[in-house]
């Protein structure tokens, strides 16, 4: 199974590509789409739908994991990710890519088996899971890979009880 997860913003999409198989993880690819604060937001929404569109087009993922919205206290910067979830999602229906979202707590349980983990433990047991030798940044980043590892083990548990 190859999926991409993503940890959605409008300034930072945490974007993490690998392949899960025999239980296995191999990471294809990861890094950020970045859009410039001084760009309007139509067009920085624009830049996202088509960065993410390109990266699904190169690597042909089965999956889009993504991270629900949580809110926090701002609510501005929250329905400006929520527009931008709405394009990157676009991006994948758009190519037949079906789109499983996550909560926080989810992938917090799914990377460290503990649901209340702090930002460091999980960037670290994803840094673990993955074998990679440093922690990938900005911290975006290393969420999208949790995300995708979040997926990966959810639905191996799925198919398991089938």
């Amino acid at each position: 199974m190859r999926v991409i997860g993503i940890d959605p913003g409008y300034a930072i999409v945490g974007v993490g590509v690998m392949e899960f198989k025999n239980h296995a993880f191999k990471v294809l690819d990861y890094g950020a789409v970045t859009t410039d604060a001084g760009m309007s937001f139509d067009l920085r929404l624009a830049s996202i739908y088509r960065d993410i569109t390109e990266q699904i087009e190169i690597y042909k993922p089965d999956a889009m994991a993504i991270e629900k919205l949580f809110f926090n206290t701002n609510t501005t910067t929250a329905i400006g990710v929520a527009e931008a979830r709405g394009c990157i999602r676009l991006a994948a229906v758009n190519l037949n890519v079906p789109v499983f979202e996550y909560t926080p707590l989810q992938v917090k349980q799914a990377v460290t088996g503990y649901g209340q983990a702090d930002k460091q433990q999980v960037i670290e047991m994803t840094r673990r899971i993955l074998n990679l030798k440093k922690a990938p940044s900005p911290d975006d980043v290393a969420d999208a890979l949790a995300i995708a590892v979040c997926h990966c083990h959810t639905q191996g548990s799925m198919l398991m009880g089938l």
